[in-house]
């Protein structure tokens, strides 16, 4: 997969799923995917290895793709969102905007 389509699923899965991880998988994750840390400063950071922070980061990427697998709320959100696309084409977008608050 290429590299920024597989950055760009995993903030997606970050999104859905970010309760179900650990504050400190949450933590290092952020600092990687969306503060653009190194690994060696998130090592730095925290007072651990490098290893242990790559380590770290590609269990919860194991761990996101997992719930995926199992609960699928990244997949429905994306058909949810074609489904809206779809109403937006054949009907009043005020109908859609009142739908779209519900979610």
């Amino acid at each position: 997969m290429d590299s920024l389509l597989k950055h760009e699923r995993l903030n997606e899965l970050f999104d859905c799923y970010e309760a179900l991880l650990t504050e400190k998988q949450a933590e290092y994750f952020k600092m990687y995917y969306f503060l653009d840390y190194s690994l060696q400063e998130i090592a730095l950071t925290f007072e651990l290895s490098r290893n242990a922070i790559f380590d770290t980061l590609k269990k919860v990427e194991k761990i996101l793709e997992d719930y995926e697998s199992k609960l699928h709320l990244l997949e429905n959100k994306k058909k949810r969102n074609e489904i809206y696309d779809k109403m937006e084409e054949s009907f009043s977008l005020r109908l859609l905007e009142e739908l779209k608050k519900i979610d």
